[in-house]
C-alpha cells in the first residue's frame, strides 16, 4: 500500500504488489492472453485500459471468458464449440422490435438458484444483525435445505415460470430463502421495502399481479417497533392477484396474522407446523413457457429445472416521482454474469470473504449482495438505522463479523463524518480491505475521511450503475489506483462513454453518460410493454441506438470517472451547464449544514428567460441560518468551484424530501417551486415535507 496526500498530485491509495499478483484480474487477464487476447499483465502491472479496450472491443470473446473464469453452472450450449454464438445482434441495441434485439448465450440453459447455492457445506453463507442487538446465522446447508423446502412449498401452491411472487419484507435471511426458491422454479421475484406506504406498494405489485406474497409482521428502525400487517390488510384488500400470504414472525415467536386474509405463518408454509404446505386455495396449472433441461441439484430430490438465459428473474421499480414506476424485468442470466464479474473481477472477492452493502430489499443493491451466494462468501444482512440507536452499529458489526468488503452509501459516510465517528480509533478493522460507496457521488472530502478516519490501507471503490441494469457502469478496479474525488474505472465489457449535445464523445468537460454497445444485464423488456416503445423511450430516444442513462459524468485523465448527478437535474445559469453535486460536495463541508438540496428556478419573462440557482439547507439542530453562514455558504462554493455555482437564494429548511430509497428528490421540489404538481408524492418517504417550498417569499424576488 503506498498513501500519498490529498493535497499531492498523485493517488491517495495503491495496492500492493503482493495484492495485484493474488488479485482476480490478474488471473482473469491471464486467462485472455491465452485465449488470444492482449498481454494486459506482463508480470508486474496490470493494464487495465488495455484489458477494458479489448472488453468492449470483443464482447463475443470477454463474456465467454467471464463465463468460464466464474464457473457458470449452466446446461448444453449451442455449436461444436461450447462457446460458439455468445451474442446475436450485437447491432441491434435498440431495435424497433423487440424481439429482434441482442440475444445473448442463445442455447444456454441454467437455474439462478442453482448457481447461488453450488455450495451445500456448514460454511456460513448468511449472518444477519438488527438494531436491536439480535443475531443469527445460518450455513449453506441451513440455507439450502430451508430453500428447498420453501421451493416444495411454492411447487404445493402451483407457482411456476413466469408467475410472480412478491416480497413485503426486512432485510433478513428469509428475505433471501423466499427469493431464491422463487428464482429455482422459474417464477419472478419482486420486493419492496416495508416503510413503503400502501399506495406505493399498489403502484408497484399492482402492475405485475403477484399470485404469492411473503411478508413479516414488522419491522425496527431508529429504536421504533413498527407494524407491517395493517399495511399488509389494506394490500391485499386491493390485489385481487394474491392467493396466498405467508408472514415471517420477525419482530416475536408468536404473532397473529393481523386479520390479514389468506394469510399462513411461515413455519406452516414451510410445512413445519399445522396447516403444512397444503393449504385452501386457488391453484391453477401452470405448465413451462420454454423447453427445460434438468440436471441433478442439491435442494431437490429431482432436478430443478433450467431456463433460457434470459429467463425473467427480478422485477425491479423506478423512483416512480414522474407517474407509476417503470416495471424493469431483468433475465436470470445476464444479472448472474454481471454480478459474478463485478463482485470477483472488480470486488476481488472470494469464499473466505465476508460482505456486507447496506441496503432494504427495495433497492438493486440487496439482490447485487445477495449474488455472492454464487462465489460462496459469507453474505452479511443488518436490518435497521445505519446511525441508530447506537451510531456505531455498523462498525461494531464489521469488527465483530471481521468483515472484508463493507458497502454502503455516500450520504452515510458523510453522515458518520458529521456524527464524529472515528473507526480507526475505536474499532478493530483488521479484516477490512474495500469499501464500496453508491446510492450519489461520493464527494472528494468522503474519501479523506475513510482514510483519516476509518482506514488508512483501504481500496475504497466509489461505484455507479443503476436498478435499470442491476449492475454498475463504473466501479472498482482492486488492481488500481484510488484518485480522491473519482469512481476507479469503467466496468469491463461495459462500452461507457461521455457524449455532448451532438451525441459524440466528449473529454475535458461533462457530458451525458452512455453505453455505446449492449451489454448482457440490460432489462429483456418492461412489464407490459409488448412493443418496447416504453423502453427505448426510456433509454435511446435522447441517442438513437445508444444507452443514454441519465447520469452527468466526465471522464479523467487517468481512466477514472467523476459523476456529478443526474443529468435531468443538471443547472443552466446562465447558459453555463452545472451538476448540483459540484455543489453539494462544497456545501456540505461546512459543519452547520446537515443536508442540503440544490434546484434551479427560472426567471425572467419569455424574451429574458434565465435560470437561478437555489440552495436549501438543514443544519444542526438549535441553529439559525444568517447572513453571515450565507456568505460562508457562498465563498466556499466560489473558491473551490466557479463563480456560476454560488446559490443566488440560500433558504433554511426543517425537512428535506426524499424518495423511499432514501435519495432526495430535487425534480420534486423544483415542480412544487415552478408551481407544477408533483405527480406521485407516494413515491416520497416524507411527503409533507415539500409543503414548505410553496410560495416561499425569498423565491418571490
Amino acid at each position: 500500500m503506498n498513501r500519498e496526500s490529498k493535497s499531492g498530485p498523485g493517488p491517495i491509495w495503491r495496492p500492493s504488489a503482493v495484492a495485484v499478483a493474488r488479485s482476480h484480474l490478474r488471473s482473469f487477464a491471464e486467462l485472455v492472453r491465452a485465449a488470444g487476447g492482449p498481454a494486459a499483465w506482463d508480470g508486474h502491472r496490470l493494464d487495465y485500459d488495455l484489458l477494458h479496450r479489448w472488453s468492449v472491443d470483443h464482447p463475443e470473446a470477454f463474456w465467454p471468458l467471464v463465463w468460464r473464469y466464474c464457473g457458470v453452472i449452466a446446461g448444453e450450449r449451442p455449436g461444436p464449440d461450447p462457446w460458439d454464438a455468445a451474442v446475436v445482434g450485437l447491432d441491434r441495441m435498440a431495435p424497433p422490435d423487440p424481439d429482434l434485439g441482442p440475444l445473448w448465450f442463445p442455447g444456454a440453459r441454467l437455474n439462478f438458484a442453482e448457481n447461488l447455492l453450488r455450495f451445500s457445506d456448514d460454511r456460513e453463507a448468511l449472518v444477519s444483525w438488527d438494531e436491536s442487538g439480535a443475531r443469527s446465522r445460518m450455513t449453506y446447508a441451513s440455507l439450502t435445505e430451508a430453500v428447498r423446502r420453501v421451493a416444495a412449498a411454492l411447487r404445493e401452491h402451483g407457482i411456476g415460470p413466469g408467475d410472480r411472487v412478491a416480497g413485503f419484507l426486512p432485510n433478513i435471511p428469509e428475505a433471501v430463502i423466499a427469493m431464491l426458491a422463487t428464482a429455482s422454479l422459474g417464477a419472478i421475484w419482486s420486493s419492496c421495502s416495508p416503510d413503503f406506504g400502501v399506495k406505493g406498494v399498489i403502484d408497484r405489485f399492482g402492475q405485475i399481479e403477484p399470485r404469492l406474497l411473503f411478508t413479516a409482521d414488522g419491522y425496527r428502525y431508529a429504536g421504533k417497533v413498527i407494524d407491517s400487517l395493517e399495511r399488509v390488510g389494506a394490500i391485499v384488500s386491493q390485489l385481487a392477484s394474491i392467493e396466498r400470504v405467508v408472514v415471517v414472525p420477525w419482530l416475536g415467536p408468536e404473532p397473529g396474522l393481523g386479520g390479514v386474509p389468506r394469510a399462513v405463518l411461515w413455519r406452516e408454509f414451510m410445512g413445519s407446523g399445522p396447516g403444512a404446505a397444503r393449504h385452501e386455495s386457488r391453484v391453477t396449472s401452470h405448465e413451462s413457457p420454454v423447453t427445460a433441461t434438468h440436471s441433478p441439484f442439491p435442494i431437490s430430490q429431482s432436478p430443478l429445472p433450467r431456463f433460457p438465459f434470459d429467463h425473467p428473474l427480478f422485477i425491479m421499480y423506478s423512483s416512480g416521482t414522474t407517474g407509476l414506476p417503470k416495471c424493469m424485468v431483468h433475465g436470470a442470466g445476464g444479472t448472474l454474469l454481471q454480478h459474478l464479474k463485478e463482485h470477483q473481477l472488480h470486488t476481488d472477492l472470494r469464499r473466505e470473504d465476508r460482505i456486507f452493502y447496506f441496503t432494504t430489499c427495495g433497492w438493486m443493491m440487496w439482490n447485487w449482495l445477495v449474488s455472492a451466494l454464487a462465489t460462496g462468501a459469507t453474505v452479511v444482512l443488518y436490518d435497521g438505522a445505519p446511525l441508530g440507536p447506537n451510531p456505531a452499529v455498523l462498525w461494531d458489526m464489521a469488527q465483530a463479523e471481521g468483515i472484508t468488503v463493507f458497502g454502503t452509501s455516500a450520504k452515510y459516510i458523510a453522515a458518520a463524518e458529521k456524527a464524529g465517528l472515528e473507526p480507526a480509533r475505536t474499532h478493530d478493522l483488521r479484516a477490512l480491505r474495500t469499501i464500496l460507496s453508491t446510492g450519489s457521488p461520493l464527494a472528494p472530502p468522503g474519501f479523506d475521511y475513510v482514510y483519516e478516519k476509518v482506514s488508512r490501507d483501504v481500496c475504497l471503490s466509489s461505484i455507479s450503475g443503476g436498478t435499470d441494469i442491476i449492475s454498475c457502469f463504473a466501479l472498482g478496479n482492486p488492481a488500481g489506483p484510488v484518485w480522491r474525488g473519482e469512481l476507479q474505472c469503467r466496468g469491463l465489457g461495459m462500452a461507457v462513454d461521455v457524449f455532448g449535445d451532438d451525441g459524440r464523445p466528449v473529454r475535458g468537460e461533462p457530458g451525458e453518460l452512455v453505453c455505446t454497445k449492449p451489454f448482457p444485464s440490460m432489462p429483456v423488456s418492461f412489464w407490459n410493454d409488448p412493443d418496447g416503445a416504453k423502453y427505448r423511450a426510456a433509454y435511446f430516444d435522447y441517442y438513437p441506438g445508444v444507452w443514454r442513462h441519465g447520469d452527468w459524468a466526465e471522464l479523467t485523465g487517468h481512466g477514472g470517472m467523476i459523476i456529478t448527478g443526474r443529468s435531468d437535474a443538471t443547472l443552466n445559469p446562465g447558459g453555463v451547464r452545472i451538476g448540483t453535486a459540484e455543489i453539494y460536495r462544497q456545501v456540505e463541508q461546512l459543519p452547520e449544514i446537515v443536508e442540503s438540496l440544490v434546484i434551479g428556478q427560472e426567471i425572467g419573462d419569455a424574451h429574458d428567460r434565465d435560470v437561478r440557482i437555489v440552495l436549501f439547507v438543514r443544519l444542526r439542530e438549535g441553529l439559525t441560518l444568517d447572513d453571515a453562514l450565507r456568505e460562508r455558504i457562498r465563498r466556499q462554493v466560489r473558491d473551490n468551484t466557479s463563480p456560476h455555482h454560488v446559490p443566488k437564494v440560500i433558504v433554511q429548511v426543517s425537512d428535506i424530501p426524499r424518495t423511499i430509497s432514501g435519495k432526495i428528490t430535487e425534480m420534486a421540489v423544483r415542480d412544487v417551486v415552478h408551481g407544477r404538481p408533483v405527480k406521485n408524492t407516494d413515491a416520497l418517504a416524507n411527503p409533507d415535507a415539500l409543503r414548505f417550498f410553496a410560495d416561499l417569499p425569498e423565491l418571490k424576488t
